[in-house]
């Protein structure tokens, strides 16, 4: 059986690779392990392996791990639906949120964000395939967003976030990862300091490296199939 330190390895081979094939600057993709719903031991086997950004989704399985991990350089990153009640939380344990989908929850994140810590960095979380059971605001309202963002001292908009429709089509995965880097640019082209396109995961990595995205969020090829 393949350990999370084997794994880990065929990740970044499969990430090196895709840099490679579509042109891409070598080291341009960073790696998010998503860990949600893995153990401590887990994200610390990873660690140890090399690996130091992590994603989590469930606050309460979340704050645990933070906790037990404190000592190490870890950086989290929040990547799941928002609940008002949980922002403060989200907001003090966490440097990214790769999920924000309305105003009120920015505001939120925002406001309580401790002011002895850096401003934590946004992604803005974009429903690319109008799917009504999918969160992220609609491609239309993302200029709104945007500007709102812009006007909060404690937050940093970095870039955009997609959880496109599954498919294993290689051209429809890229169709929908495209859209996201256009409507990067456009925010780019509008005077928006953008940096992160965070799409793709276990399945669709490749894809979403050849439309240009920057962070992949990669849970089951690196931590195996979840109950």
């Amino acid at each position: 059986m393949n350990t999370i330190a084997d794994r880990l390895n065929q990740v970044k081979q499969r990430i090196d690779d895709a840099e490679k094939l579509y042109n891409r600057h070598p080291g341009s993709v960073s790696l998010l392990a998503v860990s949600k719903t893995q153990p401590a031991r887990a994200v610390l086997a990873a660690y140890n392996a090399g690996q130091r950004r992590f994603g989590e989704s469930y606050l309460q399985d979340a704050l645990p791990k933070i906790e037990a991990l404190k000592n190490y350089d870890i950086e989290w990153h929040f990547t799941g639906p928002i609940q008002s009640n949980k922002t403060r939380a989200i907001a003090t344990h966490f440097s990214w949120v790769h999920s924000v989908d309305r105003l009120k929850i920015a505001q939120r994140l925002n406001d309580q964000r401790p002011a002895k810590l850096k401003p934590l960095c946004i992604c803005l979380q974009v429903n690319i395939s109008h799917e009504q059971n999918k969160s992220g605001i609609h491609p239309e309202e993302l200029f709104t967003m945007a500007e709102a963002l812009s006007l909060m001292p404690n937050i940093r908009l970095r870039g955009l976030m997609t959880i496109p429709e599954a498919t294993k089509n290689r051209e429809n995965q890229r169709k929908s990862f495209n859209k996201l880097r256009k409507l990067q640019l456009t925010l780019i082209e509008s005077g928006y300091s953008l940096d992160t396109l965070s799409m793709g995961m276990s399945e669709d990595l490749e894809a979403a490296i050849a439309e240009g995205a920057t962070v992949v969020r990669i849970g089951t090829a690196l931590f195996g199939s979840r109950d």
